[in-house]
């Protein structure tokens, strides 16, 4: 008995190796597509492992989700590059407008609750789905967590890549054709880390430590509050009170490890896909479309009213203001001769205020149980599909 027994464990365990080897292929594989449709597509590493994952599924080639394990230590990486988007050093160019700007936040919130609820009553998609789908900013974040509050991270990604691809598309169209682009005093020269680093620091062995430390303090930490996503909210806590104080730095993930982090989130996110989430997606189209580009025309016109109030040129207001898209505007910034630092400090501390500030925006517009719909339906089967009721990624 004991023999077989031994001989049952060696086949679970060469099978369990083979698998995470499988899953290694699939990653290194999406992230070298992702690498060839730079040049092509906004978020390539978010967005072609997405579709590599939904043709997966779709296909039934495979219906696995990735590891949870592998899905919460995703979390907290990208938790802890979520933090470090708050950049003590702009802070001050930033406070100089602190009103102005802080309306504009507020406005853009206010305005993703209204898509929102617009999208939850006329398209028929829970509350949760449609809230976090509509949250202007830190779309990886928001997709990654989107389980962690019974929202179908299917419709989340949905929305929240429709948004970047219409900001990435368009803001620079618009700003190299009917923007005037002007050289601007803050502009400086950003100093980028090699290709290959990790981490943003020069020794890339203290600082791999000190993102394996902060991740996993972090999400204990989350956990001991009992925050809602702990393994994501927590490290990007923990890791904006450490860059704001200046105690620590050259821990935040960059180079081919955010690229692995943002493959595995796509791979997360295309992989549960099913035929009738698509169907009902291709239905929600026209409203997702309707909505976003309302929320864009009106932060162009808050970005005309804080040019006036701050006295800042249009460009650098508009690209400031852009509902999402960061890496997309903060390119075209510097390719305009705008203010970075500007753009740069305006856009982390949305970003920031967006992703900490969704499981605030569920509890505060999740008052009643959801109007039942067919993404109601879609999610649940989903859930059923992955073993559970919304698998937790925290």
């Amino acid at each position: 008995m004991g023999t077989v027994l031994g001989f049952l464990s060696r086949r679970s365990g060469a099978r369990l190796q083979w698998r995470w080897v499988g899953w290694l292929g699939l990653i290194l594989g999406a992230c070298a597509a992702g690498e060839v449709a730079e040049p092509i597509l906004p978020a390539p590493h978010l967005l072609v492992p997405l579709v590599a994952g939904l043709a997966l599924a779709v296909s039934g080639l495979t219906a696995d989700q990735v590891p949870g394990r592998l899905n919460r230590g995703c979390q907290a990486v990208l938790g802890v590059l979520m933090g470090g988007y708050l950049d003590p050093h702009t802070a001050p160019q930033a406070a100089a407008e602190v009103l102005p700007l802080a309306a504009v936040t507020m406005v853009t919130i206010g305005l993703s609750l209204a898509a929102a609820a617009i999208m939850a009553r006329t398209g028929r998609i829970d509350r949760a789905s449609a809230t976090l789908g509509m949250v202007a900013g830190g779309s990886a974040a928001v997709i990654s967590s989107a389980a962690d509050f019974d929202a179908d991270p299917r419709i989340v990604a949905f929305l929240q890549y429709l948004r970047v691809a219409l900001v990435a598309t368009t803001t620079p169209v618009l700003v190299h054709w009917l923007l005037a682009p002007h050289p601007a005093a803050g502009t400086a020269a950003v100093a980028h880390p090699s290709a290959w680093s990790l981490v943003t620091g020069d020794d890339q062995g203290i600082g791999l430590v000190l993102l394996a430390a902060v991740a996993l303090t972090g999400t204990l930490t989350g956990r001991g509050l009992r925050l809602p996503s702990p393994a994501l909210l927590g490290p990007m806590l923990l890791t904006a009170a450490i860059t704001a104080s200046g105690a620590l730095s050259g821990f935040t993930p960059t180079g081919p490890l955010r690229t692995a982090v943002f493959t595995i989130v796509g791979l997360d996110i295309g992989l549960r896909f099913t035929r009738p989430t698509l169907a009902h997606m291709r239905r929600l189209l026209p409203l997702a479309l309707a909505c976003t580009m309302s929320i864009m025309a009106v932060c162009a016109v808050l970005a005309w009213l804080l040019s006036v109030m701050a006295h800042i040129p249009f460009t650098d207001a508009y690209l400031a203001t852009t509902p999402g898209g960061v890496n997309a505007v903060l390119t075209t910034a510097a390719a305009t001769h705008a203010d970075v630092s500007l753009i740069s400090g305006v856009q982390s501390l949305r970003l920031f205020a967006m992703v900490l500030l969704a499981p605030l925006f569920i509890r505060l517009t999740i008052s009643r149980p959801p109007r039942p719909g067919p993404a109601t339906g879609h999610r649940h089967a989903g859930n059923r599909r992955t073993g559970g009721s919304g698998r937790s990624t925290g």
